[in-house]
């Protein structure tokens, strides 16, 4: 943990200006709503409309010659292929993404304007994971992993080296969970710089495979369901890094419901005025549903990204 910080510090200051640091907005209808003092990490206001952008640019920074040359690989069902995408036009590096098929057409749309090749799969998230893998292996390629890469991981740190900068007396982060990456990273910065924050994990109740992983003690296959949360689903890579990473961060966890999901999506719009994907309301359903907890405590929600469909949006908060 210790040398991850390290790595997360070094980023903190590598990656910018092309990652710039995101607003901490304090929220009053929110806290008057909770009873907590609510502040909201903008990650939706970060480059291509999300976190994963941090990661992305950590990573191919610190390609050698060679392999900025030749190019990477990356697997996406949207965020994290038009952040490497759009990393790697900045640095002149060739991506090719492999993304399921079934993806929504306007985020693989994006992955392409950014100048990235893509490459469709059948299957969900997890098989386009594998797939561009196997991919990177037989070219002898860098394979970017959404979360289980440690130089990814210490990206997405960033994201709390400046939460622990911009409100020093946080008592808890509640972050959605896919992979893994993101809270592990914000959780390692958070257990140097601030070590008694809780750090709060939250997944919609039918795509929660890393917490049934972190109920197993190991990594498990689950059968995912449809979820709003489209963000995070998809499954968790064998033997990836970021399982023991947050075993060691995540203090405690939060299941929230589709309609949970979409009741925050819609009070986020209500107040906030902010149009925003499934998984940012994941995190917000997640303090909602642990709010007594943390009665006149400063919560962080991480508003993970804006990357949703008009449309999927509006039916949402219509509901």
């Amino acid at each position: 943990m210790d040398s991850l910080f390290d790595d997360i510090a070094a980023a903190h200051q590598a990656i910018r200006p092309q990652a710039p640091v995101t607003p901490l907005e304090h929220s009053p209808a929110l806290s008057a709503l909770t009873g907590c003092e609510v502040y909201l990490k903008c990650e939706h206001l970060q480059r291509t409309g999300s976190f994963k952008f941090r990661g992305a640019s950590n990573k191919l920074r610190l390609l050698d010659p060679a392999a900025r040359r030749d190019g990477v690989l990356a697997a996406s069902t949207g965020n994290h292929g038009q952040a490497v995408a759009l990393a790697g036009r900045l640095l002149g590096v060739p991506v090719t993404v492999y993304a399921p098929a079934s993806a929504a057409a306007v985020k693989l749309d994006a992955i392409r304007a950014l100048g990235a090749d893509l490459e469709l799969v059948d299957g969900d998230a997890l098989a386009a994971e594998l797939a561009a893998g196997d991919a990177a292996r037989r070219a002898g390629l860098p394979f970017v992993s959404p979360y289980n890469d440690l130089e990814v991981v210490a990206g997405q740190g960033t994201v709390g080296m400046e939460l622990a900068e911009q409100c020093p007396e946080l008592d808890a982060v509640f972050v959605s969970v896919g992979g893994g990456g993101l809270i592990s990273g914000i959780g390692a910065a958070m257990r140097r710089l601030a070590p008694d924050v809780e750090m709060v994990g939250c997944w919609p109740e039918t795509a929660a495979t890393m917490h049934a992983s972190l109920q197993a003690g190991r990594i498990v296959e689950v059968d995912e369901g449809e979820t709003l949360s489209d963000g995070t689903a998809g499954g968790v890579e064998p033997g990836a890094v970021t399982f023991e990473l947050c075993r060691a961060v995540i203090r405690h966890g939060a299941l929230v419901s589709e309609a949970d999901i979409r009741a925050a999506l819609r009070l986020l719009a209500q107040t906030e005025r902010w149009m925003v994907e499934g998984a940012a309301g994941v995190a917000l359903a997640g303090l909602l549903q642990l709010a007594p907890r943390y009665q006149g405590k400063k919560v962080a929600v991480v508003l993970c990204g804006r990357n949703i469909v008009l449309g999927k949006f509006l039916s949402a908060v219509a509901a």
